[in-house]
């Protein structure tokens, strides 16, 4: 049996006030599921893997062959619980170890120094 390759996806959260750990995953499902339908969300295999509402930032599976998919779901979405809100994606790593040594990095240098530009990826 083949395993499935996955990314993880860490997302910056930029809002007044960080919303629940519920309302985050149920308006990422929701952008999702507009823009890709049942199938789409399916094929993403989307799952929270951490939450920090005090640094604003959170981590996101999903299969390596939806990471389009999710990131552009991630972008579309704008309020949660109607209230604006923004994510940002901050980097994609195939390893959760890289990823929170880069989350670590992110948070030390400063939020432009840390993050890699889309181009580098």
């Amino acid at each position: 049996m083949i395993r499935e390759r996955r990314r993880y996806i860490a997302v910056m959260i930029d809002s007044e006030r960080a919303p629940s750990r519920g309302g985050f995953v149920r308006a990422i499902y929701g952008s999702l599921l507009r823009l890709y339908g049942e199938y789409g969300m399916s094929q993403a295999n989307l799952q929270l893997i951490e939450y920090n509402s005090e640094k604003r930032y959170a981590i996101i599976r999903c299969s390596h062959k939806a990471l389009d998919k999710v990131r552009a779901s991630i972008a579309m979405t704008t309020k949660i619980n109607d209230k604006p809100i923004s994510l940002h994606i901050m980097h994609v790593s195939g390893t959760l170890k890289a990823l929170r040594r880069r989350i670590k990095l992110f948070h030390e240098k400063g939020e432009n120094e840390g993050c890699v530009s889309p181009s580098a990826e």
